[in-house]
Order: structure tokens, then C-alpha cells, then sequence
């Protein structure tokens, strides 16, 4: 495998904090549109040995962060609220007797309303909070029962609303998931979930489009979307209606308060480090040597359990970037942002210079994509429009 080739000595001088990404990979049923690294329940979650498996990966991973402070933490799935407050509170004690944790750091957990129907304990929000989660993810979706039932979430109207009205009143950092262009969903449905959902007064947004992804069931046996027609005014009004909110849209698909906006993701869309444990988790890592890898863990769970006993790293896959690539990568996430990033980042983030990149910028420019101006790259409202058209540009 080549070698990213970039100055290590740039790399490292550009180094920020490290974000932990943690993977909890069981749900109660797998939704027909998730490509996600999700797994049903089949019979009892082992979370005893689970949790003692990502013990021993994060243990195996400590070399390659040692010194470095962490500054956010990200418990995702799956469906991480099938594990109660007393699991969660275990890990999150396991992280900060092997991790440094920053004083103010963020921990995120995602959770789904209808893991209710699992355990009393998954709704449990105070007991979380006490758990040291200091920002709730719902994955809502929707407010209304006959879009949830169409793309086969296992909560109803009444637990969307529900939870997000008890996840409210014990979390000043709250997130809800909605996604529109659902089947048989109309104009009138689509504004109707953003009403609701506004309603609550929440400090954060994900809005996504539904999207047909491989691998999945919707893919095999597509359902009925609205027209494309249908989808372009929907997402016009759905930004409308945001653009007169309190939220301010500070990433392709997310929106947020003052001060509210989700640390984790933003270190991921400024190309920053991070470390992924547990099934199917990924890290991107700058390390001495070797400039900017990538690593997979093992997907599935009992093949990841398996690995990780074994105690050789057979669970964790890594790769150098090569340096052909890093430009399209850097850019790949970095045009998410509304703002863009200072230019200077690229050297700091990639250790290459911005004159790697020249050719795609201008070009990026001259069709209207992209702005460079005040030591800023940043996308153009045409350019988060058509965000593939931009990000393309820069693949090598």
C-alpha cells in the first residue's frame, strides 16, 4: 500500500484533540432503508462481553493516542439506548480511566424512541444524563404513524413525541433525526414533522433526505417516493422554514443554536483524528511515520467478539491514505460545512501544500461551487446543492 507521503512533522505540528467514536451495534429490528452497520437482536445482547471487548480494543489502541487529550465522545449504533444507564455509566467510566477527557468534553449517545418497547430502562433519560452522556441524538424520523410505518421503524407517532418531550426536559443538548421524501409523503406531511419537531424548542437538527442505498432492502424492493419535482420543493421549504428559525444551518444536513452545534461531526467534517471502537468502527488517524491512516474494525459482532479475545489486532484492518488521495478526502468533508474551512487547515490536516489542490479549487470556482475569499474555502449555496458535482472535482 503506497504511503500517504505527507510531511509527518506537518501532520503532528497541525494536531488537535481526538474525538472517540464508540460502536453499539444491535437494534430491535433492522429499518428496509439503514445501511449502517446494524444487527437485530437475536436472543439476549451480550453486554457484559461486549463491553469487555471494546475494554480490550481500546486498550490495544492506546499507543497510537497516546498524550492526546480527548475532547469529544460518540456512542452510536445500532440502537445504543438498548444498553441501559447502568451499561452506559460502566463504559463511560472504563473510557476515562484509559483516556484523558477534556474538562468540557462533549459525550453524545444516539438513541431511538422504540427501544421502550425493549427495556423500561432505555428511556431512562436522567439516567443517562447521570451516566455522564451530556448530549441525546433521537432517531425520530418522523411524527407521523403512517411515514414511520413506511419505512419500518418500530416506533410509532406517540413514542416520537414522547421521548423527544421527556429527552427535552433532561438534556440542554438535544438532536433529533427527521427525514422527509418518505413514501407517501406530501408537502403538507413533510412541514408538518418540521412544525412538531421545532415545537420543542430544540438546540439541534439533522434533516435528510431518504435516500435508496445498496445493500438494503428499499434497493431490492423500492418503494414509492415522491417525484423528483415533489422532493426539490420540499427541500426548498424545508430550508425556508429553517432559514426563520433559531436554528442556523451550519452543515449540509444540520442545523443548530448558538453554541449547540455537534462537536463530534464537526471534527470529522475539519478532517480531524479519531479513534473508533467496537463493530465496524472506523478511525482516521495521524501517526508518526506513516501520515494519515484509516482502520476498520471486524463488522460483525460475534466475529469482532471473537477477534478481540484473540488479543493479536486481527479485529482492526489499517491503511495508509495515499497521497493522491488526501486532497479529495479533506474536501470530502470539509465542503459539508456551510462556512467552509480556513485554507490553511488543508496543510495542517493533510501535510501537504494547498498547491496540491490548485487545479480542482479554480476549477471549483470558475463553475460557481466553491468561494475562496479571506483565507476561506467555503461552498456556494449551488455548490451545497450539488455537493457530489463539488466534491468530485477533487478526486484524483
Amino acid at each position: 500500500m503506497q504511503s500517504s507521503g505527507a510531511s509527518s512533522a506537518s501532520l503532528l505540528r497541525g494536531l488537535s484533540g481526538l474525538s472517540l467514536y464508540i460502536h453499539l451495534p444491535w437494534c430491535i429490528r433492522k429499518c428496509p432503508y439503514c445501511d449502517f452497520n446494524s444487527h437485530e437482536i437475536k436472543g439476549e445482547v451480550p453486554q457484559e462481553v461486549y463491553l469487555d471487548a471494546l475494554t480490550r480494543d481500546l486498550q490495544a489502541s492506546l499507543p497510537q493516542v497516546w498524550g492526546r487529550t480527548v475532547q469529544t465522545v460518540f456512542i452510536g449504533g445500532g440502537t445504543p439506548n438498548i444498553f441501559g444507564p447502568q451499561a452506559i455509566d460502566m463504559l463511560l467510566k472504563t473510557v476515562r480511566a484509559l483516556l484523558p477527557l477534556s474538562a468540557d468534553c462533549e459525550i453524545t449517545m444516539e438513541a431511538n424512541p422504540g427501544a421502550g418497547r425493549f427495556s423500561q430502562e432505555a428511556t431512562d433519560w436522567q439516567g443517562y444524563r447521570q451516566a455522564g452522556v451530556t448530549r441525546l441524538s433521537l432517531g425520530v424520523q418522523s411524527f407521523d404513524a403512517a411515514s414511520l410505518k413506511a419505512i419500518g421503524r418500530v416506533h410509532d407517532a406517540n413514542d416520537s413525541l414522547e421521548a423527544t418531550q421527556a429527552a427535552a426536559k433532561v438534556f440542554d443538548r438535544l438532536n433529533v433525526d427527521l427525514m422527509y421524501g418518505l413514501p407517501g409523503q406530501s408537502l403538507e406531511m413533510a412541514m408538518h414533522d418540521l412544525e412538531t419537531a421545532l415545537s420543542f424548542g430544540l438546540g439541534h437538527l439533522s434533516l435528510y433526505q431518504l435516500t435508496l442505498e445498496p445493500n438494503t432492502l428499499f434497493a431490492s424492493r423500492p418503494p414509492a417516493l415522491p417525484v423528483e419535482e415533489v422532493l426539490e420543493v420540499m427541500h426548498d421549504q424545508l430550508l425556508s422554514r429553517l432559514a426563520v428559525s433559531e436554528l442556523n444551518r451550519y452543515e449540509v444536513s444540520a442545523f443548530a443554536r448558538e453554541d449547540q452545534a455537534c462537536l463530534h461531526n464537526t471534527n470529522y467534517w475539519r478532517f480531524g483524528d479519531y479513534l473508533g471502537i467496537g463493530a465496524g468502527a472506523h478511525s482516521k488517524l495521524s501517526l508518526p511515520d506513516l501520515g494519515v491512516i484509516r482502520q476498520t474494525c471486524t463488522r460483525h459482532p460475534g466475529d469482532y467478539l471473537k477477534a478481540v479475545q484473540g488479543a493479536d489486532g486481527s479485529h482492526r484492518r489499517q491503511e495508509p491514505v495515499p497521497r493522491d488521495r488526501l486532497g479529495f478526502e479533506f474536501m470530502l468533508n470539509a465542503m459539508r460545512l456551510v462556512h467552509g474551512v480556513e485554507a490553511d487547515l488543508f496543510e495542517r490536516a493533510t501535510g501537504l501544500s494547498p498547491q496540491h489542490i490548485a487545479p480542482a479549487l479554480s476549477k471549483a470556482q470558475a463553475r460557481g461551487l466553491l468561494d475562496c475569499r479571506q483565507g476561506r474555502w467555503l461552498p456556494t449555496r449551488l455548490g451545497l446543492d450539488f455537493l457530489n458535482d463539488l466534491q468530485i472535482l477533487f478526486l484524483p
